[in-house]
């Protein structure tokens, strides 16, 4: 299972701070990103969003629901990172 020490961080397309995604075997994945813009990052903290195989964010997701998520430390990706690994899409 991928955990927050995966993920390969690069800079950030903005020249502020640093970005890295990562897309799991059902198709959803994750875009973190530290800057100084982001929830958090000014203090040292991580900004999540849920995103898809294109790298678009998915809003109403069974995990963030309609929103990213700020303010984590690395251990609070990598539980995010776990719960939308093991989550399985139900098919219409």
């Amino acid at each position: 299972m991928k955990t927050f020490n995966d993920l390969i961080f690069i800079k950030h397309a903005n020249g502020d701070g640093v970005r890295a995604a990562e897309i799991f075997d059902n198709g959803y994945g994750v875009s973190v990103i530290k800057t100084k813009y982001s929830y958090g990052g000014a203090y040292g903290y991580y900004e999540l969003a849920v995103i898809d195989s294109h790298e678009n964010i998915v809003y109403g997701n069974p995990i963030t629901s309609d929103d990213i998520i700020g303010w984590l430390l690395p251990g609070h990706v990598t539980e995010i990172m776990q719960q939308l690994q093991e989550y399985v899409p139900q098919n219409c």
